[in-house]
């Protein structure tokens, strides 16, 4: 899926493991204390009123803490050179191309982190206008793209969106620039990523050979942006790379130590400060409250999900909440409750573990292209697809044989299901948008590594937590439902969890720009 060109990414866990670690310095010695007040005094914070917000969700939870945290593609303060080190070119709009609801639960036993696509579309909100604000009037017919918000109304407009669409009620925001970003990753030592092959992506800066790396600031901002020259070159595939790149650093910081060295993490606080925006009702308490979240926590108990999403009807390029799975999702972070597994689906590793909807096989209509060069490969995928009750209406050569991987081609959103229910017969697979396609037929083009179709998996129905029947949302069940609570909406949903091994972010470079 495509969207429209990056202005900056931005970065997930580091925003809150930097303002975390800040609070930690308060149990060492009482100099340590004051240097910890001057830091958080230099913490820009936004009064936000509480009649800005409108009508809120009630708090389900009491025990728990809902923390929005964004990414502040502002260049304001960077210098000629810093832009140009950093790659980040001379945009003065303020889009947000990372979002994160993060839900610490009670006691502090987990942290959740569910990321918004950049390309989510939104209600129109009322937003009010302020200094370098438009403001926006609310329109029930409307739609707004969510990382253009900052630049409309500021943090209160995004916090005001986030809150109304997913019914959560978040009690404060954290926002941290580019700058920001790149001297915490240093300070923290770097972090290790993983690349299947040789990346050089001259717009983001990004150049990184095979094979796992480890890599400080610079760099590392660079992968975070990397999206357009790299698998499909969506944002949902960046999303995924970053899931994987944050529990990395995660997964650092529990193994050092880090959280409990005071002179470590008063540097790396100092460094996030200077670019970090807070509301002004986050208190030294809710500050300390969020570092105890990582105290005594494992890898396996921090996860990362993305919101279930599927095309924008007005717009195959942008996306919407799938419903119900991310009612299901938002609903489980607001009480912190069980509710019902969502079911699996191999496409899922390509919509950044949204589930979706599909058809039935006989409504596909498919033309299996040959792309790697390989002999009858097309003949014997069509053959397979033709048993399994696909409606393939030829074969033949791709316009080029340097495909790695395999790519289902659609012409717009209404061949999603078609898509999903193909994507169903195929393992590491990816989906691409080509406007000029037939309406109603999609092309299959295997890549060199196609060995042959996926297996079938069993037929099964889905189950509440109650044990009864209830609707799939169109999907066809691959495997069984079962409950699951919080702690388990990664696993549900497609997600990771900061114990996820670096090399297992494969599928997150697939697509036919990796080639």
């Amino acid at each position: 899926m495509r969207s429209q060109p990056r202005s900056g990414k931005r970065r997930h866990v580091l925003r809150w493991v930097a303002v975390a670690a800040v609070v930690v310095v308060a149990g060492g010695t009482l100099v340590a204390y004051l240097k910890y007040r001057a830091v958080y005094d230099s913490i820009t914070r936004v009064t936000v009123p509480s009649t800005a917000l409108g009508h809120r969700p009630p708090v389900y939870s009491t025990d728990s803490e809902n923390i929005l945290v964004y990414g502040d593609d502002t260049r304001s303060g960077l210098t000629p050179h810093q832009q140009f080190i950093l790659h980040a070119g001379h945009d003065q709009t303020n889009n947000t191309d990372t979002i994160m609801l993060v839900h610490i639960s009670p006691g502090h036993h987990g942290v959740t982190a569910v990321s918004i696509p950049r390309d989510t579309m939104v209600p129109q909100y009322e937003c009010d206008s302020g200094p370098g604000y438009t403001g926006q009037q609310a329109n029930p017919a409307g739609a707004v793209q969510i990382n253009s918000l900052l630049q409309i109304g500021g943090p209160t407009c995004l916090w005001k969106t986030v809150e109304q669409m997913s019914g959560v009620h978040i009690d404060h925001f954290i926002g941290i620039g580019l700058l920001g970003f790149v001297k915490v990753v240093n300070d923290l030592g770097g972090v290790n990523v993983c690349v299947p092959f040789t990346v050089k992506d001259q717009l983001s800066g990004l150049n990184l050979k095979a094979g796992e790396q480890h890599i400080t600031g610079i760099q590392a901002l660079a992968f975070w942006r990397t999206r357009e020259d790299v698998g499909d070159g969506s944002d949902l595939q960046r999303i995924q790379r970053d899931q994987f790149m944050s529990a990395q650093v995660v997964k650092g910081v529990l193994h050092s130590g880090l959280l409990s060295n005071p002179i470590r993490l008063l540097r790396i606080v100092s460094d996030a400060a200077a670019s970090m925006t807070t509301d002004d009702g986050m208190t030294v308490t809710d500050l300390v409250q969020i570092a105890q979240s990582f105290r005594n926590l494992a890898g396996q108990n921090v996860q990362f999900i993305t919101m279930p999403n599927g095309p924008w009807i007005g717009n195959g390029n942008r996306v919407q909440p799938m419903q119900p799975q991310a009612g299901e999702v938002f609903s489980a972070i607001a009480r912190d409750k069980t509710v019902p597994k969502v079911l699996t689906n191999p496409a899922a590793s390509a919509t950044g573990g949204a589930q979706v909807l599909t058809t039935s096989p006989g409504n596909v209509k498919v033309e299996v292209l040959n792309g790697s060069g390989l002999t009858r490969v097309a003949r014997q995928a069509a053959a397979g697809l033709t048993s399994r009750g696909f409606n393939v209406t030829g074969t033949g050569d791709a316009p080029n044989f340097a495909y790695r991987k395999s790519v289902i081609e659609y012409s717009s959103a209404a061949d999603m299901p078609a898509v999903n229910t193909l994507m169903k017969q195929l393992t590491n697979v990816t989906s691409l948008q080509v406007s000029s396609l037939t309406p109603g037929t999609v092309d299959l083009i295997l890549g060199s590594d196609f060995t042959g179709l996926a297996p079938q998996a069993p037929h099964a129905t889905a189950t509440q937590a109650t044990g009864s029947p209830r609707a799939s949302a169109g999907a066809s069940p691959s495997a069984s439902a079962s409950a699951s609570g919080v702690a388990g909406l990664a696993q549900s949903n497609g997600g990771i969890t900061a114990a996820a091994a670096c090399t297992a972010d494969g599928s997150a470079f697939s697509g036919p720009l990796s080639h």
